[in-house]
């Protein structure tokens, strides 16, 4: 089975409770396992204002899931979200060579220089 490694950005609608939209993450995460996909990180960005209005929301909840998979399966991935009425938006991308390398060094913190020198000068 050929795997490529995807990253899929969701917006759910900021009506929402924390355990409502912490179920609807897992739901998707749990469709993934349970398609053979092997979830390599979750990342929740939480309510973020968004630079244009959908269904007349102007906030949502931000999630990456960044995951291994075939690719049919991004297809039954993609028929949920657009069956969920809480998801806003999805988009789902492709990684290359240089994004993957990107994304796990997202992931241990390297790009959170400025915060670290602040931390340091307190």
């Amino acid at each position: 089975m050929f795997q490529r490694s995807y990253e899929t950005v969701f917006i759910l609608t900021p009506v929402l409770s924390d355990v409502q939209m912490k179920d609807t993450v897992d739901k998707f995460v749990n469709l993934l396992k349970e398609e053979g996909a092997d979830v390599i990180n979750v990342e929740n960005w939480g309510l973020k204002k968004m630079a244009y209005p959908i269904e007349k929301k102007t906030t949502g909840f931000y999630v990456l899931v960044e995951f291994k998979a075939d690719p049919t399966v991004i297809r039954k991935f993609e028929l949920e979200f657009r069956r969920d009425e809480k998801v806003m938006r999805f988009l789902t991308t492709v990684l290359d060579k240089h994004a993957i390398v990107y994304a796990e060094r997202r992931r241990k913190g390297e790009f959170n220089k400025k915060a670290e020198a602040k931390e340091e000068q307190a």
